[in-house]
């Protein structure tokens, strides 16, 4: 069975342990890398991370995506919708596809 981690600050990834999600609360902007570094090393297969964070962690995320696993999953957090995740989304399907399926733009 796939690992999935959820990172970022208590408050928005509380939530995520009552399904059984392992998380990875990070409040001080600080610690984000290393944090990110221990998933990724754990082998998760899913990595849901707060918006927030994944602004944080840029070029961290980029090395990920090289790869296979883990999948970095980019999710609102409890201050609202960034746009990166959705940003991200119509990437990976121009990416797929070679052009904008989703959004037409």
């Amino acid at each position: 069975m796939v690992k999935i981690a959820v990172l970022g600050d208590t408050e928005s990834i509380k939530g995520f342990a009552a399904v059984g999600l392992d998380i990875f609360p990070c409040d001080h902007d600080d610690d984000a890398p290393s944090v990110f570094k221990r998933i990724v090393d754990a082998d998760y297969g899913v990595i849901y991370i707060t918006e927030h964070m994944a602004s944080l962690l840029s070029k961290e995320i980029e090395k990920t995506d090289e790869c296979l696993t883990p999948s970095v999953v980019p999710i609102p957090g409890a201050g609202g919708n960034t746009g990166i995740g959705t940003a991200r989304l119509k990437e990976a399907v121009e990416k797929a596809v070679g052009s904008d399926i989703i959004f037409n733009k």
